[in-house]
């Protein structure tokens, strides 16, 4: 039979089989992303000076400043300001120090330039990260929720709000450390992961209201995903009240920005 008369029939059979590669392709790709992820995320919880960042620092900051009442909070219970404070904590150690860290290493190391030539590939490789650290918030959130409603917080607020900022909190401090980490020599990025973590803590509006801040410090905490992502939270999490207009556009230019920024100049190795 010539190319100019082929039946319908096997023409149909061309196409299912098509179909049918496709499929397969996409099937294997979902399984290599679903592992990858796994793989990351246990990593990461296997870690010891991880679990400390992203569990151990937050639980201990949580219980000591709401039994201690030495802060300037603005609530009536230091609780209600310390639990969103602490969260967007915990989102920003795993989003951005945990991830920079282990993955400025293991650029150091040449694993991502080996991890980037296998079947999984470089685009998806990034994407089993992001959602490892997804995986890893949710843990955190659960346990810090619960130690929070042991002392005493009662949230009551749009949680579907709560989890938007969130990810876009998880978006922004992705950006930022994986920015570190695509530019920055292992040790130097390890430095400076660690000093932006503790500026950002101090200035985050996580344990210090921003209202406290000279006008021109506040000025520049507001600026920062930080504070916007603790104030998100807060509002969201407390009675539902409306979340600062600037919270939200400072988000959001950050979730643009930071990812952006961290494509542009990455260096593989």
């Amino acid at each position: 039979m010539t190319a100019n008369h082929i039946s319908p029939e096997e023409t149909g059979w061309k196409a299912g089989l098509n179909l049918v590669t496709q499929s397969g392709k996409a099937s294997a790709f979902t399984r290599r992303l679903f592992a990858q992820t796994r793989l990351e995320a246990t990593m990461t919880l296997k870690r010891g000076e991880s679990l400390l960042l992203t569990l151990g620092i937050p639980i201990v900051l949580l219980i000591f400043f709401a039994e201690v009442h030495i802060l300037p909070a603005s609530t009536k219970k230091p609780i209600d300001f310390l639990s969103p404070g602490i969260l967007a904590l915990a989102v920003m150690s795993t989003s951005m120090v945990s991830l920079g860290i282990a993955t400025g290493f293991e650029r150091s190391y040449k694993v991502l330039k080996r991890l980037g030539t296998t079947p999984l590939g470089r685009p998806a490789l990034i994407v089993s990260k992001i959602a490892a650290v997804l995986l890893i918030e949710i843990v955190q959130a659960v346990i810090l929720i619960l130690v929070s409603l042991g002392l005493g917080w009662k949230p009551s607020g749009n949680a579907g709000e709560a989890v938007i900022i969130i990810i876009l909190g998880t978006a922004s401090f992705s950006g930022i450390g994986l920015f570190l980490a695509g530019t920055l020599k292992a040790e130097v990025n390890l430095a400076v992961a660690n000093g932006l973590y503790l500026l950002l803590l101090l200035m985050g509006n996580m344990i210090i209201p921003v209202s406290k801040f000279p006008s021109w410090m506040a000025t520049l905490a507001r600026a920062l995903p930080a504070a916007a992502l603790s104030s998100g939270l807060f509002h969201s999490l407390n009675h539902g009240s409306p979340v600062p207009a600037w919270a939200w556009l400072v988000l959001i230019a950050w979730t643009v920005a930071a990812p952006v920024a961290a494509a542009i100049s990455w260096k593989w190795e």
